[in-house]
């Protein structure tokens, strides 16, 4: 009795996946897809990193809404203040516009500067080792966190335009100024954010960065041009000033969406360099925080 023939091998549903076997016939079995690799892996990991970061504003949105108060007394309080005084010389516009780009710069630092804590947490809950341990590089896993704290500091710099045109300050509405003040938000963010997470892994507790952050803070904020121009500053102020990237992130901001005279081109080039730099800084001590 002659045996049974074989069932036939079910045909690839992928023709390209096909291959010769050892007798030249076709091996009809389904390949894997490869992976990703190289500079077609690090956008989607970012992107996913990013998104993960943000979904915990779903938790805890009343965040958003607390950081909003100390930039409305600065234009309260501060603002209405010296605008009645006139005691700043502020290029011929009132003091109250010409300090709403700064707050905007610094309500977004405030929110990067302490983004360290966070992955300090993440790695005492053991989040941190499982992330390192994956594919994922870790100058994707930094940039997905520092574009996610620019993220969260763009919803912050749209709540207190809101707040500043409540007021009255004279902003601008053109898409594409506003375009670029989102962008010169989420670099300046991403290098604070950086900043954090490089001092992280240099002193290793919550404790000792929430020093450091609070006392660098103010230095940069009055160390830049934020509230007062250059021009008005000791020498030694100015050369701060000109070595801090908040200012050139104000400077931006004001020329954007003020219409003042701005050196865009300069200033975009620092945040851009800052961030990177503070990429790969945070970058490097990475390994050692989660040690």
């Amino acid at each position: 009795m002659s045996a049974a023939p074989a069932a036939p091998q079910p045909a690839s549903a992928d023709p390209g996946s096909a291959a010769l076997d050892a007798d030249g016939r076709l091996d009809l079995l389904l390949t894997p897809p490869r992976p990703r690799t190289g500079w077609r892996l690090l956008p989607a990991r970012v992107a996913a990193l990013c998104a993960v970061e943000l979904q915990k504003l779903r938790h805890d949105r009343a965040e958003l809404y607390t950081r909003a108060v100390q930039p409305a007394l600065w234009l309260l309080i501060f603002g209405e203040t010296f605008t009645r005084i006139k005691a700043i010389p502020t290029e011929g516009i009132p003091y109250i516009d010409y300090l709403a780009p700064g707050i905007i710069a610094q309500s977004a630092m405030f929110i990067a500067i302490f983004y360290g804590i966070m992955i300090i947490w993440e790695r005492d809950s053991g989040i941190l080792t499982k992330l390192l341990v994956t594919p994922t590089p870790r100058s994707a896993l930094i940039t997905g966190k520092a574009f996610a704290a620019g993220v969260k500091a763009l919803i912050q710099a749209v709540v207190v335009i809101v707040i500043a045109a409540l007021l009255g300050v004279a902003l601008t509405w053109n898409p594409l100024r506003l375009l670029g003040v989102a962008v010169a938000v989420i670099l300046g963010s991403a290098f604070f954010s950086c900043l954090s997470m490089t001092i992280a892994g240099i002193v290793l507790t919550r404790d000792r960065l929430m020093g450091i952050g609070q006392a660098i803070t103010m230095p940069l904020f009055f160390g830049s041009s934020a509230l007062y121009p250059v021009s008005i500053m000791p020498g030694w102020l100015q050369a701060v000033s000109r070595a801090n990237p908040l200012s050139y992130q104000v400077d931006a901001l004001r020329g954007l969406l003020l219409g003042t005279h701005a050196h865009l081109a300069l200033d975009y080039g620092v945040l851009a360099v800052a961030a990177a730099l503070g990429i790969l800084a945070a970058s490097s001590l990475l390994g050692r925080l989660a040690r």
